[in-house]
């Protein structure tokens, strides 16, 4: 029997970590979070004691409970308990609950961090054990509370005030803000009118060359009409410039730093076209580790860090690396230091990097499924580039004068490619970091030259660009709103909440998240304010530091919040946030007012319920529907009217609610599968396709309906997963098994049908019924992702937010989605 007991968080990571110690170590897996405060604490409570230094009320969740029974027999009977999860703040409180869940004796309690699955880093970890570190976890704690206080008294008032099933958190709200808000400065924006000048210039041999008018008569080129412009251009064809300077300027420019976090999420925005949430997915498989020619070992550093720093021992197998590819010149002759520059940053591991720089992406490539091997190359091209010699690069400028015009012409050569042999960052306007280089022709000082040509060219000036997934995350960060394991959830959250939509990759506001952020903005502006969710994250640095304690936190920060909701439910009133007036009247010769709906703004008489006419606001209206005019059918009094529900448009009585006649049309039904997929609930009958009267959304159910009530969201592709035989399913950008839960990598165009796919371990979490509005039951604190108040519902079919948006599945047992109330 195995002396020694040891937790990690997944179990992929428990059968590595269980080869590299040997038959003294048993290793078992918590699968994330273990215990966490109750989901519905009950009505105006919060799974907090706000009355008594808010206690927290932690239960056991119900899918945990096998795992933490497991590890208590097994602690019984082991020597020492190592507890090895994760090292980031999260970890450290995961670590915390499980030895309390399970009754672990501080006397037998061991902590145990590692930044790389590796042999040598997992025996170097456990030759150093620790204690559970307090402060982080009562770091943890704070943010859980703050983001539970925070959900669970805003998100009821905005179900109050606006509507049903909205919510507010610490975080989301303002990453919302700043979403809305550049949406409105884009609105406010007007263009400006602007020309350029640019003129083809020969020298006395014939070579010629662009140059730009940047002045006249000594003022900075400044032309806003295209008039204006055309005199310039036919002015300047008649002159001959003439060379004033020529000047030569050589510099040397810097890789960028490896990956933290942060970055890592931009770039493979911007290079791969992944989401946050898929990035963080694939990089916790490649921690976790994948069979490679050495064995199974995990392939990156952990993927939650702001840090930048390389371990000394790393830095200097990537210059043995570098020399051997590209030989001296390439390799520094010590290894590059950077300093972190994001706000807040804890620097308490290393940034993301290879955990040997000696495995190259080609030799992996034929290991590694497509998207691991795609990020995997990210990675170790940044990380093996920062430790490479600068790129040197000449620019040249010739200034030329005719009077009263100025002329630029310049061009940038590379004198030695560098760390760019490797890699070059990308940028969010999508341009390359250099200039495409030009060739300037042999000229001196004082020579003169001709004017072939002279183009002028119109431009506008822009409004700033809508943020994307990379660039909202850049924001966060910089504003020190948030921290690494918390941008990937907050990001996936107000989007599923529907706050914010993606359009050509561009973050759109909806009209609900612009009410919401007005009225927390009128009525709450401190708490979603930028500086102050910026200073939050400050104060609770300073409780992992040991610097502060948490309950004066806590005590300053909900007195003043509580006082405030109370204020607004007392004096603010529904219809004051919802309607507002028009210059419209009603069939009947009421004033209309414009109200919030559901399905956006629309006009309501005034005199509501009393008289409930209703249509669309000017400009919006339907076209026609097929019936309108006809004599209803059912009373043959009314006439048949076009109306929009919850469910979208339809044809009804005019006379309701006398008569209570609806059309009822719905779209054609689905293409069946053109396999079969086995139920995998009973195994009594085959999924087929099906589409829900009310809402004409696609699901599949069992055929032996209603004997077996089986549906789900997720699409079937025809494959099974190997372990379980269990079908698999399409779920966001990979695959999902509707048995256990496994995540499973998909090849986006590769035919799958009838094929056995090997996929990660069960993961139920990823199966479980998500919660009205699109946020996951379960899973890590996040810092900022939503509340739905403790009165929400969720949906009753297996799946269902797969239905709408998607995501991707998570071989991870801590996801990135939301938690139930930050």
């Amino acid at each position: 029997m195995s002396k020694n007991l040891v937790i990690v968080e997944s179990p992929a990571k428990a059968r590595t970590i269980e080869r590299y110690l040997g038959d003294d170590y048993r290793v078992l897996a918590s699968y994330g979070h273990v215990r966490d405060l109750p989901e519905n604490p009950g009505k105006g409570k919060f799974g907090v004691d706000v009355e008594h230094d808010f206690a927290p009320e932690y239960v056991i969740s119900d899918d945990r409970r096998k795992q933490v029974n497991e590890i208590t027999r097994a602690a019984r009977s082991a020597d020492m308990v190592y507890l090895a999860t994760d090292l980031d703040r999260e970890g450290e409180a995961i670590a915390w609950h499980v030895a309390e869940a399970a009754n672990v004796p501080a006397n037998k309690t061991q902590r145990v961090t590692f930044s790389e699955i590796t042999e040598g880093a997992i025996r170097e970890a456990f030759a150093h054990p620790r204690q559970i570190d307090t402060n982080l976890v009562d770091a943890q704690q704070t943010r859980r509370i703050v983001d539970r206080l925070v959900g669970y008294t805003l998100s009821p008032l905005l179900s109050r005030k606006i509507r049903s099933g909205l919510s507010a958190g610490r975080v989301q709200s303002v990453a919302v803000r700043l979403v809305v808000e550049r949406e409105r400065e884009i609105s406010a924006f007007t263009a400006r009118e602007y020309w350029t000048l640019e003129a083809l210039l020969a020298t006395k041999a014939g070579a010629t060359f662009a140059a730009e008018v940047v002045r006249i008569d000594g003022a900075t080129l400044d032309v806003g009409d295209g008039e204006t412009a055309d005199r310039h251009a036919a002015a300047l064809r008649d002159l001959e410039p003439r060379v004033t300077k020529i000047a030569t300027r050589k510099q040397s420019r810097s890789p960028a730093p490896p990956f933290t976090t942060s970055t890592l999420q931009q770039e493979a925005s911007r290079k791969l076209g992944f989401s946050p949430k898929r990035t963080m997915s694939v990089a916790q498989r490649l921690y976790e580790g994948a069979d490679t020619p050495d064995g199974h070992v995990g392939l990156i550093t952990y993927m939650r860090t702001d840090s930048t720093a390389i371990a000394g021992v790393a830095m200097g197998e990537a210059r043995d690396v570098i020399r051997a590819r590209f030989g001296d010149r390439y390799t520094m002759p010590k290894g590059r230091v950077y300093k972190t520059k994001s706000k807040g940053a804890q620097e308490a591991h290393e940034s993301i990097r290879p955990t040997s720089f000696q495995r190259d992406p080609d030799s992996l490539a034929g290991t590694l499924p497509a998207d691991e091997l795609r990020l995997y190359r990210l990675i170790w091209q940044r990380a093996i580039a920062s430790q490479m010699a600068a790129k040197e690069l000449e620019t040249t400028t010739i200034e030329l004068a005719a009077e009263p015009y100025e002329l630029r012409a310049s061009a940038t050569k590379t004198l030695f490619d560098g760390f760019s042999a490797v890699y070059t960052e990308g940028r969010d306007d999508g341009t390359d970091e250099d200039d495409a280089e030009r060739q300037l022709p042999a000229i001196a000082e004082g020579d003169t030259t001709t004017v072939r040509e002279v183009t002028p060219t119109q431009h506008f000036t822009e409004p700033p660009p809508r943020f994307t997934e990379a660039t909202l995350i850049k924001a966060l960060e910089e504003h020190g709103i948030g921290r690494p394991s918390t941008y990937a959830a907050t990001i996936s959250t107000i989007l599923d909440r529907g706050y914010v939509r993606v359009e050509d990759r561009r973050l759109h506001p909806e009209l609900i998240g612009d009410v919401v952020t007005d009225f927390l903005v009128e009525h709450f502006g401190e708490y979603v304010d930028v500086a102050f969710t910026a200073r939050m994250e400050e104060e609770l640095d300073e409780v992992a530091e040991g610097q502060r304690a948490w309950v004066p936190l806590l005590r300053a920060f909900f007195g003043p919040l509580r006082d405030q909701v109370d204020d607004v439910r007392k004096n603010v009133k529904r219809k004051d946030v919802t309607t507002e007036p028009s210059d419209e009247v009603c069939s009947e010769g009421h004033p209309m007012v414009i109200r919030l709906g559901r399905n956006g703004r629309f006009l309501a008489c005034s005199l509501f319920p009393e008289h409930k006419e209703s249509r669309p606001l000017p400009g919006e209206e339907q076209p026609p529907q097929e019936g309108e005019g006809e004599v209803c059918p059912q009373c043959g009094e009314g006439t048949l009217v076009g109306k929009r529900g919850r469910f979208g448009p339809f044809v009804g009585c005019s006379r309701y609610p006398d008569c209570t006649f609806i059309r009822k049309e719905g779209p054609p039904p689905p293409e069946p599968l053109p396999f079969v997929v086995v139920c995998p609930k009973n195994k009594d009958g085959n999924l087929v396709t099906r589409r829900a009267r009310r809402t004409g959304n696609v699901f599949w159910g069992c055929s032996n309906y209603p004997k077996c009530d089986y549906t789900t969201n997720f699409e079937p592709v025809g494959a099974i997963h190997d372990t379980d035989d269990g079908p698999v399913a399409r779920h966001g950008d990979e695959g999902i098994c509707l048995v256990c839960g496994a995540a499973i990598p998909l090849v986006e165009g590769t035919n799958v049908v009838g094929a056995r796919l090997e996929g990660g371990p069960p993961n139920p979490e990823a199966l479980a019924r998500p919660a009205r509005g699109g946020g996951a039951r379960r899973g890590r604190s996040t810092g900022g992702a939503a509340a739905r108040g403790p009165k929400s519902r969720t949906t009753g079919r297996s799946g269902a937010a797969g239905a709408g948006r998607g995501g991707t599945a998570r071989r991870s047992t801590r996801p990135t989605g939301s938690a139930p109330d930050a």
